[in-house]
């Protein structure tokens, strides 16, 4: 379903905080939606921008995606894997909601971006999903923060040596761009998931759920149809500082020398809702996080049977990893843990446990390792490792790709111990309603 249609559905099962009061871009708006986080807000009145609304945190819960693309939360990793594995082609219409409204003069100023915190650079979007083409892949979607520069400009942060970088060296002159707020939540999850240069993220995000795509008015691009506001435009040849920003880990980044990207056409729906994702905040960690499960997923699967992958947010949604499996080995706890960092190669830290474990309840993870792990046998330490450049403690050279060691903890029942030693006991369920009644 479209943006608009799940904040209707989440109006609906009564998940929506509707914010009626005016608020200011200036801080106010971001402090108002970090108070509520892990909750979807609609911000109806924007101060200066009439006509506007702002939504916040529609993925800051894993139960938002569930509702959204009708899998159980505890499959959703599943139901990614098969949609990377298995993308669908998706259809291109001849006209979208996106472009019920062509703004005659574009003036980025009138867009209600957030200035989110007194430390950033200026008024930044964060939660645009950006599609390009590379001349040798074809298309290609992902995410690059914007900073507003003036009416017409950004400047965006673009990653050195990934999908939007190396089709600009393949290009000469501007590389066209278009940039879409307020898309679906299959769309953001794809855009979030860094497959192969040669694998189509809207694709993939059409085998999530339906996804019927436009075509650009100024360029050869298409978008999804029902996004509710798209920019049109270029990626120049022009750099400029840009910086500091909040990244992943709540820290704040550096100021670098990025591209600028002109903007020629706007198109939004009737009544746009512009999403405002938070730099650092939950949303921002589930989009890092959850698209780096199935990846977990696969590899460990190649060497263990794995049951359950969740990046943890304690780790940023980044750093860490729990990884469930039923052992079927001696040596298939370290097996999982070398290969949950095959697939994903800026993992820090990975706890591996038995089936029998919640891993999306830590105090249980936590149990696991208290009882079932020896640190002298149980450890994997790895040294000088290629680590993340959002690791604050790695070591972070210019030029050359950031280090770290990692750690990888077995917290699986030891294969030689009695099982029944292992295992925690359990009370029978009761029906609490009979006895509370008639107290």
């Amino acid at each position: 379903m479209s943006f608009r249609d799940f904040i209707q559905q989440a109006k609906s099962s009564g998940d929506l905080i509707a914010i009626d009061k005016p608020v200011n871009l200036k801080f106010e708006t971001a402090n108002v939606a970090h108070a509520l986080a892990g909750r979807l807000a609609l911000f109806n009145h924007i101060e200066g921008h009439p006509g506007w609304r702002i939504c916040a945190g529609p993925c800051s819960d894993r139960r938002y995606f569930s509702m959204d693309l009708g899998v159980p939360v505890m499959g959703l990793t599943q139901h990614l894997a098969q949609a990377l594995a298995a993308p669908r082609t998706p259809p291109i219409v001849a006209s979208g909601a996106c472009q019920e409204v062509v703004v005659e003069t574009v003036n980025l100023n009138q867009l209600p971006i957030l200035l989110h915190l007194p430390q950033d650079a200026g008024h930044y979007i964060a939660s645009a999903a950006v599609i390009t083409k590379d001349p040798e892949h074809g298309r290609n979607m992902c995410y690059h923060r914007l900073l507003r520069l003036d009416d017409k400009r950004f400047a965006a942060r673009i990653i050195e040596q990934r999908g939007t970088y190396n089709a600009i060296q393949k290009t000469e002159g501007d590389l066209p761009i278009a940039i879409c707020i307020g898309v679906s939540l299959a769309v953001h999850l794809a855009a979030s998931m860094s497959p192969p240069p040669e694998v189509d993220e809207l694709a993939v995000a059409h085998a999530l759920k339906p996804t019927p795509l436009v075509k650009c008015r100024t360029n050869d691009l298409v978008v999804p149809a029902d996004a509710e506001i798209i920019l049109e435009g270029r990626i120049t040849r022009q750099q400029v500082s840009e910086g500091p920003f909040m990244d992943l880990t709540e820290t704040m980044d550096i100021i670098r020398q990025q591209p600028v990207i002109e903007i020629d056409a706007i198109t939004h729906r009737r009544n746009p809702i512009f999403h405002a994702l938070l730099p650092g905040g939950l949303e921002h960690k589930l989009l890092m996080g959850m698209p780096r499960e199935p990846t977990i997923l696969a590899e460990v699967n190649q060497v263990a049977r794995c049951t359950g992958v969740i990046i943890t947010p304690g780790g940023a949604s980044w750093l860490h990893a729990v990884v469930q499996i039923e052992k079927r080995g001696a040596e298939d706890g370290r097996r999982a843990i070398a290969a949950a960092f095959k697939g994903h190669r800026s993992l820090k830290h990975v706890w591996v446990v038995d089936s029998d474990v919640d891993i999306y309840d830590p105090a249980q993870v936590e149990w696991a390792m208290a009882t079932r792990f020896q640190a002298d046998k149980d450890m994997v330490l790895m040294e000088n490792r290629p680590g993340s450049s959002l690791d604050p403690s790695g070591i972070h050279m210019p030029g050359q790709k950031s280090r770290t060691a990692k750690a990888g903890f077995d917290c699986t029942i030891p294969w030689n111990g009695d099982p029944a030693k292992f295992q925690r006991g359990r009370y029978g369920d009761v029906d609490l309603a009979d006895y509370l009644a008639a107290g």
